[in-house]
């Protein structure tokens, strides 16, 4: 035992003095205690299931933030994009004084959520589809916005000559201006809800952030019915890469990517845009297929230029300069667009730092401190010419650390209020 206190006081010494550190110096002290026929990613499971959710620490950038429900969409947009968040949660300004946290809000809206919405408006409402949440007068009203702006169902050829004039349209319309928020909770991710309690595990957090795919999860504290915290797959990442000189973390940490099964897919299975495809196109390709980046690629298909996010969808919402000055905005032109943006207006972007990329024989490690030096959501896998051999996500890495138990989450989801019938989970 004393030999494990040196370890962990130096272990300390070499750590940064962070909360999140602090988090790693539990699961080091729980690793240690471990019965030795565990497997790692049963010693994972074990530790991370011994840490209540309340110990995580809160994020000071989204603390306080919240976005009231009758707040045009316009209005959510910026305060997204001004906060530098990714999501926030959206506060029922009908629900009274003493209402529990399920009725107090109704959601959490992210960009990805009205990019969806957004891209929705390009094309005209199936009559076989179901209503929308605001019924007919919805449909009818993004139909009329549809033919605003010249749209039909764009195809790679025509979306060039209408991306600017859409989204132009779009942003100078009373229809953007005037819908609320509450108005698109359909795009919502996991509407009405779903929220951890603080007595909750970091395995279940984990869990929802890897293989349940949130990208973020709301911590709620049922004494005053507030959200007590958000975490995020990027806070994850960061407190990860505060453990570093951690025994656990190490031991983990180095190997390579290939040893622990990164990427997940071949190269023929990377969804791709081509640079001189419509940037609106890459859009509506991460909603089709239910991704939140795409690589832009040069036409032969094999060396990335950059990535788009879904999130990427606020620079045509809050910077005109862009679709004013590229009329036609192909995905190369956008990148161009956003980086001559981002230089005026916002010099630590990670999008200035070009395209992030790594090798199969890059540690796990390097990975981490990568993701979380540079504020980025994926890397891609390239081989030494520079060609495309996959891409790595957040969650992929968090998914590499923990599994779920055979029946762990019992009737868990059993507390979700039903979804409603359009609601992107």
């Amino acid at each position: 035992m004393a030999s494990v206190q040196l370890r962990r006081e130096s272990s300390l010494q070499e750590s940064p003095r962070s909360p999140e550190a602090k988090v790693g110096m539990q699961v080091e002290d729980l690793w240690d205690i471990q019965e030795p026929q565990l497997s790692p990613t049963e010693k994972f499971n074990a530790c991370f299931e011994s840490i209540p959710v309340s110990a995580f620490p809160p994020s000071p950038q989204a603390h306080g933030i919240e976005i009231r429900s009758d707040a045009s969409l316009a209005d959510a947009v910026q305060i997204l994009a001004q906060n530098k968040l990714f999501s926030a949660p959206v506060v029922n300004v009908d629900a009274p004084e003493d209402a529990t946290w399920i009725d107090r809000y109704i959601g959490i809206v992210e960009f990805a959520g009205i990019a969806v919405w957004i891209l929705q408006q390009s094309e005209p409402p199936s009559p076989r589809s179901p209503s929308s949440p605001t019924g007919a007068e919805f449909a009818i009203a993004a139909n009329g916005m549809t033919a605003a702006a010249g749209l039909g169902t764009l195809g790679p050829e025509d979306a060039a000559m209408t991306s600017g004039n859409f989204f132009e349209a779009l942003t100078s319309s009373e229809f953007y201006k005037n819908t609320k928020v509450r108005d698109i909770s359909g795009s919502f991710r996991w509407a009405p809800f779903l929220a951890l309690q603080k007595s909750n595990s970091f395995l279940t957090m984990m869990l929802l952030l890897s293989k349940y795919k949130m990208k973020s999860v709301p911590v709620v504290d049922l004494g005053d019915g507030n959200i007590d915290n958000i975490i995020t797959q990027s806070d994850v990442i960061h407190m990860l890469a505060e453990c570093t000189g951690l025994h656990w973390f190490e031991n983990w940490g180095t190997k390579k990517l290939s040893e622990i099964g990164l990427p997940t897919m071949s190269p023929k299975q990377i969804i791709t845009v081509h640079e001189d495809e419509p940037v609106l196109q890459a859009f509506k390709i991460m909603r089709k297929q239910r991704i939140g980046g795409v690589p832009v690629v040069e036409r032969d298909g094999k060396k990335a230029l950059g990535n788009i996010s879904l999130r990427d969808i606020q620079f045509l919402l809050i910077a005109p300069e862009i679709y004013h000055d590229y009329r036609s905005i192909t995905a190369k032109n956008f990148l161009l667009a956003v980086r001559k943006y981002l230089e005026n207006h916002d010099k630590s972007s990670p999008m200035l730092s070009g395209m992030i990329t790594c090798k199969k024989d890059d540690t796990i490690k390097e990975l981490i401190e990568t993701l979380d030096t540079e504020k980025i959501h994926r890397v891609y896998v390239v081989d030494d010419d520079g060609n495309l051999e996959g891409v790595i996500t957040l969650r992929d890495i968090i998914s590499r650390l923990v599994h779920e138990p055979r029946g762990y989450f019992g009737d868990f989801f059993d507390g979700v209020l039903p979804l409603p019938e359009n609601s992107r989970v």
